[in-house]
């Protein structure tokens, strides 16, 4: 048998047994790694987007500032066409200036708290003895009708502050990413689906119960947070519409300080309490704004397709937001400077997005997604959609990635794996074609376009920093971030390079018509 013949057997088994013969440029990626921990800018730039633009609510003056800076640093590293790119249609920005709670009775105590977004100030300081409620349903509105005027309100909280004994941070065993390769059993759903009948039945009753504040001429509401050790848990109190119907003012108390106060209160014992908010709403400019730039594609055949990676910008209020998810950001803004730094000439272009908009229902992604790709509702798909290749998205908090989550797509499986290999020493390797949700990936994936989050070390971001005020700076560990910037610009780089753009799930077919 000659040599062509030998090699062409060779090739034949290799495919008929599934061996990916997926290319990874190992010069490359030495290259990458060395940029990359030995000259690493990550948590410079992790400053930048905390401590001073941070916190970034969407469309808030710190957001706008934020995402210049973006652009700004994206242009300087050589980057093209780095732009605040409008997604349509958000609404106000706002922002805390100030604000205090403070018990005067029976002692003094500093409250740990913090205001609700796109919720009013007080209009000076509101002083007296707080009123508990309990509003369990429409039917007890009754009881407290015409008793709130001016009033302080609390609610009857409905659980404990718990002290845990087991450390808030970890990282995944190989027990843990062992069980995530599994398969999902036939019909298995998240553990917030069976959830969802529960969310909106409060949705609705927070809904009528801060309308029915108001409507009592209620001055402010104090609320428990759901996390204890002075940590407190807090997102929006009213609406970013420019049409909103006006909220009373709201702030989230620490538990700890919270529960002291109601048992105070139910021991009648008279506690005063001083409340003071100033709050501030931006009307002028009602649209959302994405950060886009560029590493132009240098494939005359294939620079017209894109390979996309990103995380959302936006952030909540209490914090600085640093694991959700200026960690996400810092890492995908690292892995293009890296890529520039490196002189790399990827065959496709690499275009990076920083979304906003995300808290608020990935809208900032699923606007650039309409705009550019096509409308999920009617399927009605653009130009650019047969064009992009991919999307790697990262936000679920600092952790390092261990693996990556295929959504389903079983053919990206040996790309990915071989993507990965040069990374098993640095922790990655594990492969699950399950979904993950609740972040922007989501949007190009549910209008058939392959998108990506990354499986990370989970550390503390759901028992101490997501949403909350310790989201801060503090709580972002450089190597990690440092190792997720290398293995992030090696995948944008390697889906760049490809022959094939990455495999497709099946379209998804239209949306029926809602029916009422």
């Amino acid at each position: 048998m000659n040599k062509v013949a030998t090699c062409l057997l060779i090739n034949a088994v290799l495919v008929a047994g599934g061996v990916s013969q997926e290319k990874v440029n190992l010069d490359v990626v030495a290259e990458i790694k060395a940029e990359g921990i030995k000259a690493s800018q990550v948590m410079e730039t992790m400053h930048q987007l905390t401590d001073k633009h941070g916190p970034r609510l969407t469309s808030s003056p710190n957001y706008k500032a934020a995402a210049e800076w973006c652009v700004e640093s994206l242009n300087g590293w050589g980057l093209e066409s780095a732009a605040l790119e409008p997604w349509g249609a958000f609404g106000k920005g706002w922002q805390t200036n100030h604000y205090s709670v403070e018990m005067t009775a029976p002692q003094y105590a500093n409250l740990i708290a913090h205001p609700k977004a796109w919720t009013p100030g007080t209009n000076g300081p509101v002083s007296g003895e707080p009123i508990l409620v309990e509003i369990e349903s429409e039917e007890d509105f009754a009881e407290y009708r015409g008793k709130l005027q001016g009033s302080i309100v609390l609610w009857e909280p409905t659980r404990d502050a718990e002290t845990h004994f087991e450390a808030d941070a970890k990282r995944h065993s190989e027990a843990d990413l062992t069980e995530l390769m599994k398969a999902p059993a036939p019909g298995e759903k998240p553990s917030w689906w069976a959830r969802r009948a529960e969310y909106r039945k409060r949705r609705e009753l927070r809904l009528k119960r801060n309308a029915f504040f108001k409507e009592e001429g209620v001055a402010v509401v104090l609320e428990p947070s759901q996390r204890e050790h002075g940590t407190i848990r807090v997102s929006s109190g009213g609406s970013y519409k420019m049409d909103a119907e006006p909220v009373v003012p709201q702030l989230v108390v620490a538990i700890e300080h919270y529960w002291r106060i109601v048992r105070l209160l139910k021991h009648d014992i008279q506690v005063n309490l001083k409340v003071e908010v100033e709050n501030q709403f931006f009307d002028d400019d009602s649209l959302g704004y994405n950060v886009v730039a560029e590493i132009p594609g240098a494939d005359k055949r294939l620079k017209s397709e894109v390979v996309m990676l990103g995380g959302h910008l936006d952030s909540w209020h209490s914090g600085t937001g640093a694991t959700d998810n200026a960690a996400g950001c810092a890492v995908a803004l690292e892995a293009v400077r890296i890529l520039k730094a490196i002189g790399a000439k990827p065959r496709r272009t690499i275009r990076i997005a920083l979304w906003g908009g995300e808290e608020q229902g990935l809208l900032g992604s699923r606007g650039y997604v309409k705009k550019h790709f096509g409308d999920r509702e009617n399927m009605n798909l653009t130009g650019e959609h047969p064009k992009l290749s991919g999307y790697f998205n990262l936000d679920n908090g600092s952790g390092k990635i261990r693996g990556i989550y295929l959504q389903e797509n079983d053919a990206a499986k040996p790309i990915f794996s071989a993507f990965l290999e040069p990374f098993g020493d640095m922790g990655a390797s594990t492969l699950t074609t399950r979904n993950t949700g609740g972040t922007d990936h989501l949007a190009f994936d549910a209008l058939g376009l392959p998108g990506f989050q990354f499986v990370q070390d989970p550390l503390d971001y759901s028992t101490r920093t997501h949403h909350t005020n310790m989201d801060v700076y503090d709580h972002a560990i450089e190597a990690d971030l440092i190792q997720a910037s290398v293995i992030m610009a090696s995948f944008v780089y390697h889906t760049a390079m490809r022959e094939q753009k990455l495999p497709r799930k099946p379209l998804p077919k239209p949306r029926k018509p809602a029916t009422f």
